[in-house]
């Protein structure tokens, strides 16, 4: 017999597979196997698992741990948390350029403001206006003067009126000029004398600075800041709430751009710099 039909015989062979007793030798189950047969159960097999796991990753949560797998809740979170995360920077946008500007007005540099001369309103010659006054106007304007006397009492009562008080009591000797950059009001005191918080609110500055000494920064509801320097000491600390009238700081004649003993008080809103005496009587 050649060898090349030995090799035939010898793939072509079958298998058996049979449970017997080990005491009798009974034979209880027997199993013909082939390579081919082999093949075919160990495929079963493989694609019957293949199958039951998928089952079980697709309709269980198990499937959201898998890497890249995405869905309708997870898209919706997802574009969510992207504009929470756009509002968070816009946010973080603008009290970055509110403290840069608050940080050059501190330090007496330049700084860029809503109410300079750019944003004056020019003079208009009325003359040069033509208006057609008709009775729907006349009547119009009754309707509103009417209405405007019952509200006397809420255009007295706006956001910007806060029943502030004076930080102290004395002689102002150089008042607010926005063309000369002094963005406040130079109050003439002894050394020593109580320096109080204009209203409630939180001191988010308190510290030395070269040009202006001991400087306390409150803010308040509103969004007004008061600012107050050359103080001789400070009472205050940052992060501390401060009441309407507490005392602050005592009054001084410190940093480099002092002349004698005064306080150096500012008000401020979003905007830029407001004159005291606009809302505070010394």
């Amino acid at each position: 017999m050649s060898k090349s039909n030995v090799n035939k015989k010898q793939t072509r062979s079958n298998y058996r597979l049979a449970v017997v007793k080990e005491d009798s030798y009974e034979e209880k189950f027997a199993l013909s196997l082939s390579k081919r047969n082999i093949f075919l159960v160990i495929s079963f097999i493989t694609l019957f698992v293949i199958s039951i796991t998928a089952l079980f990753i697709f309709y269980s949560p198990v499937r959201e741990y898998i890497p890249g797998y995405d869905k309708t809740k997870i898209r919706m979170q997802a574009i969510e948390n992207l504009e929470k995360i756009d509002s968070i920077m816009i946010s973080l946008q603008k009290n970055k350029q509110f403290i840069e500007s608050f940080s050059s007005t501190i330090n007496g540099e330049e700084f860029n403001s809503v109410y300079g001369d750019n944003q004056r309103v020019q003079n208009i010659e009325l003359s040069e206006l033509e208006v057609n006054i008709n009775i729907e106007d006349s009547i119009l304007r009754k309707i509103v003067e009417i209405e405007d006397r019952f509200n006397f009492i809420e255009s007295e009562n706006n956001e910007i009126s806060l029943d502030l008080i004076s930080p102290a009591k004395g002689l102002v000797s150089e008042g607010f000029s926005f063309s000369d950059k002094h963005f406040g009001v130079d109050i003439v005191l002894k050394e020593r004398t109580p320096i109080k918080s204009i209203s409630d609110g939180i001191v988010i500055f308190s510290a030395w600075t070269l040009n202006y000494g001991h400087t306390v920064v409150v803010y308040h509801k509103n969004k007004l800041t008061s600012i107050y320097k050359h103080n001789e000491s400070i009472k205050v600390k940052k992060g501390d709430f401060v009441m309407s009238g507490e005392i602050i700081a005592l009054s001084g004649n410190t940093g480099d751009l002092t002349t004698g003993p005064h306080l150096h008080f500012e008000i401020w809103d979003s905007q830029g710099p407001i004159n005291p005496e606009d809302l505070i009587s010394f």
